[in-house]
């Protein structure tokens, strides 16, 4: 059982991945934008992070730059949820540090697959 963190300014979308994933059997908090991220990321040490792209305030992209200068989240796995799917984009996520790419809408068997071959 992993303690998973969502990052992501859609309500329902937070909704769902909990859902999902706590009954994946993970422990799932949520937070909906990448400033309140960093400021949970200090407090409870998470096993991986799923991070929409496009935020208010603090994207993904930049969220996960700020998260790899802490040395514990060096190497946590960071998968970032998005709309986007331009090659730039994608170049801009791996930039920043993130570990995998999936696209929305996204299946939910495919969304649990790759968090625990991420957490593998």
């Amino acid at each position: 059982m992993a303690m998973i963190l969502v990052v992501d300014d859609s309500p329902s979308l937070r909704q769902m991945l909990q859902i999902i994933l706590q009954n994946s059997g993970h422990n799932v908090l949520c937070v909906d934008d990448g400033k309140q991220a960093l400021e949970m990321v200090s407090e409870v040490q998470f096993d991986l992070i799923l991070s929409d792209f496009n935020m208010p305030q603090v994207t993904g992209p930049e969220f996960i730059t700020m998260l790899r200068q802490l040395p514990q989240y060096r190497f946590t796995p960071v998968l970032l949820l998005t709309t986007e799917t331009d090659e730039d984009k994608k170049q801009i996520g791996r930039n920043a540090g993130a570990s995998g790419w999936l696209i929305k809408p996204f299946d939910p068997e495919q969304l649990v697959s790759t968090v625990n071959s991420l957490l593998n």
